[in-house]
């Protein structure tokens, strides 16, 4: 499974982030809020990475009822997941997974893991009021990529349904 290059998205309020994975390593990584204001300019946005990457898997979000997104972000990932479903590419959707206390904890831990990205760990975890750092929704995309890089096939065919 490690030798598929895989593109997540991950979508939060007013923003987006995305990761790319060739084999396993990671190569690229972004967030933009400029294209989360509507899915037809996400769409745009995610179309171009899938043309100049060209990704064997683009993985996005399963909003299931448990999911804690709002109706705008469930409608941005439903736009990228259609948009994959309509790409050479495999178009896998799986719920966001709760291994750890926080996600501050699983962002240090994948930073871990992918070297490359420890720069963009906040310095603090959140405190209540505070709004969360942008870059955290570079860490739910790479949440995304590797436990698709991690599972098996026959885990990776159930999740594409």
């Amino acid at each position: 499974m490690a030798a598929l290059s895989v593109l997540a998205i991950a979508v939060a309020s007013s923003k987006v982030g995305y990761v790319y994975l060739p084999g396993g390593k990671l190569q690229d990584w972004g967030v933009v809020v400029k294209v989360a204001k509507s899915s037809g300019d996400l769409v745009g946005y995610v179309q171009e990475l899938i043309n100049t990457l060209k990704p064997d898997v683009v993985v996005t979000e399963k909003c299931d009822n448990s999911s804690r997104k709002g109706i705008k972000s469930r409608s941005l990932i439903a736009a990228v997941a259609g948009l994959a479903s309509h790409n050479p590419v495999l178009d896998v959707s799986i719920p966001r997974a709760q291994r750890y206390l926080s996600k501050y904890d699983e962002a240090q831990e994948l930073a871990k893991l992918y070297l490359e990205i420890e720069a963009y760990l906040p310095a603090n975890k959140r405190r209540i009021f505070d709004f969360e750092p942008r870059n955290m929704i570079i860490f739910e995309a790479l949440s995304f990529a590797d436990d698709i890089i991690n599972r098996s096939p026959t885990q990776v065919a159930i999740a594409m349904g």
